[in-house]
């Protein structure tokens, strides 16, 4: 699931935007001024943020000089076209002016999302000694070469594009569907159980975890 970060001093605005991301099943996390929003940004990483221009402390224009390599939509109440040029040119990828439509809204989310999906996969994926090729679908632990099958590099290269977090199978299943066949619930725990087992071959290391109940994710 992606995360979120909500940049937004007014609180029914900053309300009614989270209520919206959570009925998508996004993942939100809250700063109410610039300040917060750094600090937030120094202990994690997210997958897009919404950001509002006029912030207390610090402005909206101040982060997105700070912030790179992650997208960033512009939610602002400022219509000049010299603002949103400024503020794309300085590094947001896209600029929404208020009062805005959810709809819209949800699909310039989704289309920065996927974009940076993309691209946040183009090249090597690495977690601790682990590398997942992309180009040609193979994973390296301690430079030697594990093959895998089409469904197992699927389910791999979700785990690594959501590594902080607890994967549910269902949410797996929906994510690898595009790239497997046939593959339900019962079929994924075999898959995983392969997975371990190939990497078992390499090292004693656990790199998949179970969680009881929910899925599975990267082991800490």
């Amino acid at each position: 699931m992606f995360k979120i970060l909500i940049v937004e001093d007014d609180v029914s605005i900053h309300n009614v935007i989270e209520e919206l991301l959570k009925k998508q099943n996004y993942i939100t996390y809250n700063a109410y001024s610039g300040t917060e929003a750094l600090l937030l940004l120094e202990k994690e990483t997210y997958d897009l943020i919404l950001l509002d221009l006029m912030l207390p402390a610090m402005n909206g224009e101040e982060i997105i000089e700070k912030v790179k390599n992650t997208p960033i939509i512009v939610l602002s109440a400022k219509i000049s076209s010299e603002d949103k040029v400024n503020c794309l040119m300085s590094g947001a990828n896209d600029y929404i002016t208020k009062p805005f439509n959810s709809n819209e809204l949800l699909a310039r989310i989704e289309v920065q999302l996927r974009q940076n999906n993309k691209s946040s996969f183009a090249k090597t994926l690495k977690y601790k000694n682990l590398e997942l090729l992309n180009d040609k679908h193979t994973l390296l632990l301690n430079s030697k070469k594990i093959n895998l099958t089409k469904t197992e590099y699927a389910i791999l290269k979700q785990l690594f594009l959501n590594k902080t977090q607890v994967m549910a199978k269902n949410k797996l299943l929906d994510l690898i569907s595009a790239d497997t066949e046939d593959c339900d619930e019962s079929s994924l725990k075999v898959h995983i159980s392969n997975i371990r087992k190939k990497i078992k071959k390499v090292s004693d290391e656990n790199y998949i975890e179970s969680v009881w109940g929910i899925g599975f994710k990267m082991s800490d």
